[in-house]
């Protein structure tokens, strides 16, 4: 298809949407014979949908595809554009239609920006059938949207395009256009990769090359990139791939795999991540997995943030990936983390109880009256520095929150604490 005369000529992408549900690459679980939207269509009925994935994966194509294939009429608004006045007249066309016997699918780009009032203006819409919803977002469902527009609708996963799915794409715009892209094989598959899983940014950068080419010239790698000038990493800090890199690199620091925890840092850097942010992420990752397995693992997180402070990037960035290796590598233990959260829950439970007169001081005459700090026995005068008497509140009775397990310098801990218990059992008759 081309532009009328006067008109600009439309984008590749938009050229190259699919016309039917079969032509979309890479969401094969989707549109296979037996993917979801398959079966929806096979039923007869779609129901409303949210369509969940990163950009450029097809989610309006597919939802332009679902009004074709179900006979319904196409409304299309954006939450970044739109408000409740603009709702409600969508609304009520559809609700003319409905009377007429038409029914309405309702596309909502960017579902995720609308809060929680304008989440709720769907709801009695959806319930009498007036509008079949079709939303999509880049956002996790479960936290970008509210729990009664979710109980309404069908959440659908739309994943990234693979290497294939994109060069597949890259086939199919050269077929439309007759035109090879001048690429070595190597620059293809380049392509491929700077896509980032966006068909639509693929086809972009396609666009790009042929028109920067010269005529009979072919790009080897160094000259894909010096004309697209590296596409940006999808990223978004405030948003899913932020917090899906961050949950990589902690759980493979945990993991001890330090190759692994050393790429998820890089892409992190990469992606133009505040390296201050990951500072303050390895300090909790040394205190929640390693803690006192190596003691040196907090020194060595908070020396890389001031190492940090002191060169700025990209200089400081190599005193975190040196944080980042060593925490990796060293032995792991989340006996203190786990101490802590039990500690916390007993102290909350225990409310006000006051600790044992014994170990109390008496600044006042009334208060050594009354029995504070009597019989206080002080530890360094007792053997081994240790007295074992009870610190514990009489109505709690003795706890037990740390469990050190015999890794790294732990097993010295535990060595201790057996050595005092041995004492403890001694001193007060077994």
């Amino acid at each position: 298809m081309t532009a009328g005369a006067g008109e600009p000529p439309r984008p590749l992408a938009d050229r190259m949407r699919p016309e039917v549900l079969a032509d979309l690459v890479g969401q094969e679980h989707l549109t296979g014979e037996d993917g979801a939207l398959r079966r929806l269509l096979r039923s007869g009925s779609i129901g409303s949908l949210i369509l969940w994935g990163p950009p450029g994966t097809g989610k309006t194509t597919v939802a332009r595809l679902l009004a074709h294939e179900t006979d319904l009429a196409f409304e299309q608004v954006s939450a970044i554009f739109s408000g409740v006045a603009d709702l409600k007249k969508v609304f009520e066309g559809a609700r003319l239609r409905r009377r007429m016997g038409q029914g309405t699918l309702l596309f909502v780009d960017e579902i995720h920006r609308f809060n929680r009032a304008q989440q709720d203006s769907f709801l009695p819409v959806m319930e009498d059938g007036t509008i079949t919803l079709v939303g999509a977002t880049t956002e996790n469902p479960s936290f970008a949207l509210n729990a009664a527009l979710l109980s309404r609708a069908r959440v659908l996963t739309f994943r990234p395009l693979d290497a294939a799915a994109i060069l597949a794409l890259l086939d199919r715009a050269e077929a439309r256009t007759g035109a090879r892209l001048p690429l070595s094989e190597a620059a293809r598959l380049a392509l491929a990769r700077m896509a980032d899983g966006d068909g639509r940014a693929a086809l972009t950068l396609a666009e790009e090359i042929w028109r920067a080419a010269a005529p009979g010239e072919v790009l080897d790698e160094a000259g894909l990139g010096a004309v697209v000038q590296r596409r940006a990493p999808i990223y978004d800090k405030s948003e899913d791939g932020h917090y899906n890199l961050i949950s990589a690199l902690h759980k493979s620091v945990r993991g001890s795999d330090p190759d692994a925890a050393l790429y998820y840092f890089c892409r992190m850097c990469d992606a133009g991540e505040d390296p201050r942010f990951l500072a303050r992420r390895l300090v909790r990752m040394a205190v929640e997995d390693i803690g006192l397995a190596d003691p040196q693992a907090l020194v060595h997180a908070r020396a890389a943030a001031e190492a940090y402070e002191q060169l700025g990037s990209p200089e400081g960035e190599l005193a975190l990936a040196n944080a980042v290796l060593y925490l990796a590598t060293a032995p792991k233990s989340n006996a203190a983390y786990t101490a802590f959260k039990a500690a916390m829950r007993v102290a909350k439970e225990a409310g006000s109880l006051a600790p044992p007169k014994t170990i109390l001081n008496a600044p006042t005459k009334f208060m050594k009256a009354e029995g504070y700090g009597a019989g206080y026995d002080y530890d360094h005068d007792a053997p081994h520095a240790f007295s074992g008497q009870d610190y514990w509140p009489e109505a709690l009775g003795r706890q037990h929150f740390y469990a050190p397990p015999e890794r790294g310098f732990e097993r010295e801990i535990v060595k201790r604490l057996e050595f005092w218990a041995k004492l403890r059992r001694e001193r007060r008759g077994g």
